[in-house]
């Protein structure tokens, strides 16, 4: 299927929605993880205070370069389980959409709020 095909919606209830954290997080770090099977970055994202800094790998090197990303806000899912990518583990899930090429586009705020805000 390509990334634009249109896809089957399965429903879900409320209650399922509001288990996934959607949250807030700015990239304070970004570099390339040569590890990864498929080309990524390793990101370090700040939810504040009460959730604190957590680790990503995410496939966004096809639009992204790293000094762009720094201080960027992303849309996050925190509370998956963590993850082994290569020789680190990923803590949280940064968002992101498909272009028309396959390449990622972060999922991102389009207006500051605070670090650690749930989508709701």
């Amino acid at each position: 299927m390509s990334y634009l095909q249109e896809a089957e919606v399965q429903t879900i209830s409320w209650d399922d929605f509001i288990k996934v954290e959607l949250r807030v997080g700015r990239i304070v770090s970004a570099a390339l993880f040569p590890d990864a099977k498929k080309p990524a970055y390793m990101l370090h994202v700040d939810f504040g205070k009460d959730i604190g800094m957590k680790k990503s790998s995410a496939q966004i090197t096809g639009l992204y370069k790293p000094e762009e990303l720094v201080g960027k806000l992303v849309v996050t899912v925190v509370n998956f389980p963590n993850k082994q990518i290569g020789p680190i583990m990923s803590e949280c899930l940064v968002t992101g959409f498909h272009n028309e090429s396959g390449e990622v586009a972060l999922c991102v705020p389009d207006k500051p709020v605070p670090l650690g805000t749930k989508l709701v």
